[in-house]
């Protein structure tokens, strides 16, 4: 497997508070923005807030998740499997365009791998 890009993702209880948190207290850049979402440099890094995908009102927080980039989705899917590693969320399309896939390690922490569509804004050039 090789992994192309990677970045913690936290799922804030409340975005607004968070967005302005790590843009504003903290002076960290906007690698890119988009509905529901904010990315940050940090270092050699990125940090995304996503108003999407918390959990439901009373559960625990979202104590965030390491988000992992790869080729092939799918075939990373089925290598992982036949290495015996458990998928705590087999790989499809998410509601905002990425195909992703859940594994947890073994102290609880959510790897989220992902696959960019060929489609998707993430491979498109925004500097106009």
């Amino acid at each position: 497997m090789e992994i192309l890009a990677s970045r913690v993702l936290f799922r804030p209880a409340d975005y607004d508070r968070s967005r302005a948190f790590y843009r504003d207290d903290l002076g960290l850049a906007i690698a890119r923005e988009y509905p529901g979402g904010t990315v940050f440099y940090a270092g050699q890094s990125l940090i995304e807030l996503a108003a999407h995908g918390a959990p439901a009102p009373g559960s625990p927080p979202f104590p965030g998740a390491l988000w992992l980039q790869v080729r092939d989705l799918y075939a990373t899917q089925d290598e992982l499997a036949a290495r015996g590693v458990a998928i705590a969320r087999e790989a499809r399309r998410e509601p905002w365009g990425l195909h992703e896939m859940h594994v947890a390690d073994p102290d609880g922490v959510t790897l989220i791998f992902v696959q960019v569509p060929e489609d998707h804004p993430l491979r498109r050039d925004t500097r106009g």
